[in-house]
């Protein structure tokens, strides 16, 4: 383990990915900046009579490969299936081989937002409908949030630090954040971080429904998902999961991973203002990333591309676009600024993961993903969101935000990896 008397510089090296657009991460980024968008009519459940009839769904998902057996599958949450492939699908990615590590020195923090809605769902009805004694012995374990973390822990036996954040939006976020600052500490060598998601069900479509936080653009589905532009009228529900392996640089360097970018800051604030609208603004999300940049120790104008949480809510976007230039002043209107929720849908607990996965191949690639469906732009949201194509150009660091109801807000800075 690496030496507690120090702080350690911390890379990623993996990439796993379940998302609505793909189950590889190739696959989801080449849609990605191809401007496809993954919104459609929900096939989950008859909709008749919900407000809202659409969301970013994965499709022809089979989990079965990367579990233990079928029994397994079958005893475990959507969500948590999702974090346990994207966590295996990292691990393949990092080409880590677990059999030559030390499994005290591998922690996981997989979190999820809301954790296992289809379990409570589905068990409820079974005790409306059988009585008490039919409830399944696996209905806990199966709909606690930490499950996906738990789970991926056992089945690859790693033994260090182990936890599943939960702060709605931001909770992916913090969790990289977390595993980041756990191996910059010496806490551990490598750590899988991410977060992930399930909430495709009627009581999920229905509570957001109620709060009037969804889109209604149930005739035009791929266009209903609309970060900064004007006509933007609420956000469309995702789900999935993403996974990224951060590793303590001199054990990288001595296996010879592949470096994607390296971790350098991280933040993580309160706006302690409401339940679920951002604090007037975005104060408490320019603080946020004031913070990460003071741990990143780079300036403002170091900064290429902005991954902004951009929900496509009215006042969420707003908010976003004033922080941003609270914090960049005159260089906010050099920043590629883009929201790939427009192609996803809002992941929730799993949208900060997904990000940062986005954020590695951007750097990597040399690309700004783009902000689909922008057709009309908003005067209070006038920076430059990368319009509807992708923009080629050198990314040296990122900044990817992420903001929860609850007022948590969670920004990660990673930069081109130099030696």
């Amino acid at each position: 383990m690496p030496s507690q008397h120090a702080y350690h510089r911390v890379v990623i090296t993996g990439l796993g990915a379940v998302t609505p657009l793909g189950h590889e991460t190739d696959q989801f980024w080449k849609h990605i900046v191809e401007g496809q968008c993954g919104i459609d009519r929900i096939t989950l459940f008859d909709t008749q009579g919900y407000d809202c009839q659409i969301a970013a769904e994965v499709k022809d998902f089979d989990p079965v490969r990367s579990f233990p057996s079928a029994k397994e599958v079958r005893r475990t949450d959507r969500f948590a299936q999702f974090g346990v492939v994207a966590g295996h699908r990292a691990l393949l990615d990092s080409g880590l081989d677990l059999s030559l590590e030390n499994g005290d020195e591998i922690g996981v923090f997989i979190g999820s937002g809301i954790g296992g809605l289809y379990t409570v769902e589905e068990q409820h009805k079974v005790l409306l409908a059988k009585g008490p004694g039919r409830v399944s012995p696996f209905m806990i374990p199966m709909l606690i949030l930490n499950m996906a973390s738990g789970l991926f822990s056992m089945f690859y036996k790693l033994r260090g630090p182990s936890l599943a954040t939960c702060s709605a939006c931001a909770t992916s976020t913090h969790a990289i954040g977390e595993a980041w600052r756990t191996i910059k500490m010496g806490d551990a060598a490598v750590m899988f971080a991410g977060g992930a998601e399930a909430t495709i069900v009627p009581l999920g479509i229905s509570g957001f429904c109620a709060m009037r936080a969804m889109s209604t653009r149930n005739d035009e589905p791929q266009r209903a998902s609309r970060p900064f532009d004007k006509d933007r009228n609420g956000f469309v529900m995702g789900e999935g999961a993403g996974v990224v392996v951060l590793e303590e640089l001199e054990h990288a360097r001595a296996r010879g991973a592949r470096i994607y970018c390296e971790l350098i800051g991280y933040g993580n604030t309160a706006d302690a203002n409401h339940m679920t609208s951002p604090a007037p603004e975005g104060e408490g999300a320019a603080r946020c990333m004031k913070m990460a940049l003071r741990s990143a120790r780079i300036s403002p104008d170091e900064v290429t591309y902005i991954n902004a949480h951009g929900t496509s809510t009215p006042q969420g976007d707003i908010c976003e676009t004033q922080a941003i230039k609270t914090v960049f002043g005159e260089h906010a209107r050099k920043l590629a600024i883009s929201s790939t929720k427009g192609a996803t849908g809002h992941m929730l607990g799993a949208a900060g993961a997904v990000e940062t996965i986005l954020c590695c191949k951007a750097i990597q690639e040399g690309i700004a993903p783009p902000t689909i469906n922008y057709e009309t732009p908003d005067p209070e949201c006038d920076l430059d969101y990368v319009p509807n194509t992708a923009r080629k150009m050198r990314i040296n660091a990122v900044v990817n935000n992420s903001f929860g109801f609850g007022g948590h807000n969670a920004t990660l800075i990673a930069k081109r990896f130099s030696e």
